[in-house]
């Protein structure tokens, strides 16, 4: 599985197309059910509102797993879930549900128009979003002394890697995360910079946020 954005804190944005109102919203699921759980709210707040249309990604990226679902919700074929999955795609997000509610102001949209008044609620939501990236990567801790230390935590700033966390002791244990495409030249540079004195102690597969 490879790096990949999703949605740490939910977002909402509301457009005015010919007097029919738009509410977006996007939040973050780890699964279908929770995905159609936000529907499901969404139809109970609004519950007066005339549509509610849906799209979701959800499932490891880039595996079999991975679950993308869309619904109209009696707006004609193609005018809603689609063109909002599609935003959800062209972001890049994962583990990802959008909702637009519509209440109908009286006037017909068209497809074309329709296309763009969910396509702009489900951007308008992303944008008040907090979007995060998930990194593929590496735990590794290594033991080393104190001067070695402070080489190792320019050089991993200066490989713009996030700040090692450090025990101190008798010897300092750094815990530095690592992207999976730079482990092996992390690893070079660390032996480098402590000619070769440095100890791996672990070194775990790990998931992490930037």
């Amino acid at each position: 599985m490879s790096d990949y954005k999703t949605i740490r804190t939910d977002g909402q944005g509301e457009i005015i197309e010919k007097k029919s109102r738009f509410i977006g919203e996007v939040h973050y699921a780890k699964d279908l059910s929770e995905a159609e759980s936000f529907l499901t709210a969404a139809r109970k707040k609004y519950y007066d509102a005339r549509h509610h249309c849906f799209a979701c990604i959800v499932g490891a990226p880039g595996t079999p797993d991975e679950i993308l679902r869309s619904n109209d919700d009696g707006e004609p074929g193609g005018t809603a879930g689609k063109p909002m999955l599609e935003v959800l795609t062209g972001e890049g997000l994962h583990y990802a549900a959008a909702v637009v509610t519509r209440y109908f102001g009286g006037t017909l949209l068209g497809t074309g128009g329709l296309v763009r008044a969910y396509t702009a609620a489900v951007r308008a939501a992303v944008e008040n979003a907090d979007i995060i990236t998930v990194i593929q990567g590496f735990r590794l801790s290594y033991r080393v002394t104190y001067p070695q230390a402070g080489k190792l935590q320019y050089v991993y700033a200066k490989e713009q890697l996030p700040q090692p966390d450090i025990e101190y002791g008798q010897d300092v244990v750094m815990h530095v995360l690592v992207p999976g495409y730079m482990l092996d030249r992390i690893r070079k540079l660390t032996v480098e910079m402590t000619d070769g004195q440095a100890r791996l102690e672990g070194e775990e597969p790990c998931e992490y946020t930037i």
